[in-house]
């Protein structure tokens, strides 16, 4: 193993193995400098040689190639990149991470029920109400409509980075329809079947809790009365980029996957079609943009919903997670009051920072913004997947120039933020392993009680050097993050490291995209034709499957 990690490199930003950066003199490969999370990993990968660890991600790839964990560029279809290297984060690090991810949470289901309700936080000056009714995802057709127990954000998920010290930043929120779970899952099952003995030699806090958690939070916001409630996962279908995450989920918690043409509202409900009759519905986690959910309240063209749904949401007859309206949340220029949210509606101080950031509907901002162009990044406030985004320092002139036309018109459409030098962490490049860049998305369940952050995430990784932009479209991949420490689980597991207790992971197809384009209502537009066929009935609701994976699942 000592050849891996041989001439292993200080980057130009913090290494999560290592805690150097390129201004520090100490050797990279000198154990005695690494944290103790990364020595216990090489400790045990010691056991395995270069070439054995290259076969073994060769194998992850083609496996997930075969599955359909697959992406596309340009046209070809490509095994989504599973670095065969975990991301670990000690306890320590995890226990500072968590509870900030779950402050932020509760702040923004707060800022949710007053924006839709009594806007107390514009009354005060905290925020200005042209932020929100300026907002692309503000919409008041969803005014009065909260489920049962008062939650708007059952699922959220949290975009996090490292700075230059090694100190937690939210790079963004996502509280519509986070996506990307599903690659935490696969990648922990596929990452437990071909290293097995990592998970035998080190205590990884397990994942498997998720789709019990999921279900029990969207169980919690059932209406009123509703003893044993129907929850069904809706889907735009078969071709949207995140369909593989609908089902998986769906299997996992042993609930129906619907589409729109499966559902009809009658007498104040909603029903789904079955083989046996109608069936009524209570709650529904639900896939689709708010644009395409309900073509009575939005778009008169959508087939992808089902109409008079929000009327009987409205009625407190069916509850809808996330809820319609969130992506004012996700708003970029939102993001930048969140600190101050936190404070207004908690009364404490973030426990995770924001990167700083520029509003460029402030003037004095905007002229600096322009002036410095070429040193910052440019996003869009309602941009995902890395579309849109301008980084000034590899921008040619004519891009900088148009983009400078293009803030001075619409302002309030952009923010800016300094080059983040992401943190890095060792990945295999060739035979040996390299530093390249991370960012890290935790996923938060909220049941009204209490905000349940899933021990890891979704990492995101450059496979590139150099690369900042971890998306799959770039050329970017995942690793399984590791979360060390004892878990409640800890005395449930055996000798290999299996999990025999909570839920287990069934098998079934894995990931067939990247989360980056998951949200996109063009996913969604492309689908309007498909979804003219005729309505299949849904079949009745099958029990869970018991079947356990061979391997362990953490």
């Amino acid at each position: 193993m000592a050849d891996l990690f041989e001439g292993y490199p200080t980057g130009n930003a913090w290494d999560e193995m290592t805690g150097l950066v390129s201004s520090d003199t100490e050797e990279a490969t000198s154990a005695d400098v690494w944290r103790a999370q990364y020595a216990q990993l090489r400790g045990t990968m010691a056991r395995l040689s270069p070439q054995e660890i290259r076969a073994r991600g060769d194998a992850l790839a083609r496996s997930y190639l075969a599955q359909g964990v697959t992406f596309d560029i340009g046209g070809e279809e490509r095994p989504f990149p599973l670095d065969p290297v975990p991301r670990v984060l000690d306890s320590d690090e995890w226990n500072t991470l968590a509870p900030g991810v779950a402050q932020r949470v509760k702040a923004l289901e707060k800022l949710l029920d007053d924006i839709y309700g009594r806007q107390k936080v514009v009354t005060d000056g905290v925020i200005p109400r042209a932020l929100i009714t300026s907002s692309a995802h503000f919409h008041r057709q969803a005014r009065g409509i909260v489920a049962a127990n008062g939650v708007r954000v059952q699922v959220a998920g949290i975009d996090v980075i490292r700075d230059s010290e090694g100190g937690w930043r939210v790079l963004e929120d996502n509280v519509r329809v986070p996506s990307g779970v599903s690659y935490v899952l696969s990648n922990r099952r596929a990452m437990a079947q071909t290293f097995p003995e990592l998970f035998s030699s080190m205590r990884v806090m397990p994942v498997a809790d998720y789709p019990r958690r999921l279900l029990s939070a969207l169980t919690a916001a059932a209406p009123t009365g509703v003893d044993d409630p129907v929850v069904v996962v809706l889907t735009p279908g078969v071709y949207n980029s995140a369909y593989f995450e609908h089902s998986l989920l769906a299997r996992l918690m042993g609930v129906e996957l619907v589409e729109g043409r499966d559902l009809f509202c009658s007498g104040g409900r909603v029903y789904m079609r079955t083989t046996e009759g109608r069936r009524r519905v209570d709650v529904i986690y639900r896939r689709v943009d708010d644009e395409f959910i309900d073509p009575v309240a939005f778009r008169q063209d959508s087939l992808l919903g089902c109409p008079g749904l929000l009327s009987v949401a409205r009625l407190g007859n069916v509850a809808i997670a996330n809820a319609v309206g969130n992506g004012v949340a996700d708003d970029k220029l939102m993001y930048t009051y969140v600190p101050d949210l936190i404070r207004y509606y908690l009364g404490e101080e973030p426990l995770i920072s924001n990167v700083d950031t520029w509003r460029l509907e402030e003037p004095d901002a905007l002229s600096e913004v322009l002036d410095r162009l070429d040193e910052l990044v440019v996003k869009p406030v309602d941009g995902s997947g890395g579309k849109g985004i301008i980084i000034g320092p590899v921008a040619s002139r004519a891009e900088l120039d148009e983009a400078r036309t293009r803030l001075r018109l619409d302002p309030r459409g952009w923010i800016a933020q300094p080059v983040v030098q992401l943190s890095t962490v060792p990945t295999l490049a060739g035979d040996r392993l390299r530093p390249r860049h991370v960012d890290l998305r935790p996923f938060a369940v909220n049941d009204g009680n209490d905000v349940w952050v899933l021990p890891g995430g979704l990492t995101r990784v450059a496979l590139q050097e150099g690369e900042l932009i971890v998306n799959s479209s770039q050329g970017g991949g995942s690793k399984d993050t590791w979360v060390m420490g004892r878990s409640r689980w800890v005395e449930d597991l055996d000798e290999a490291g299996d999990v025999v207790s909570g839920p287990s992971l069934r098998q079934g197809p894995a990931v067939d995209t990247h989360p980056d384009a998951a949200r996109h209502a063009q996913d969604q537009q492309q689908q309007q034709a498909a979804a003219v066929a005729p309505a299949t009935p849904v079949a009745p609701p099958v029990a869970p499957t018991t079947d356990v994976p061979e391997a362990p699942t953490c």
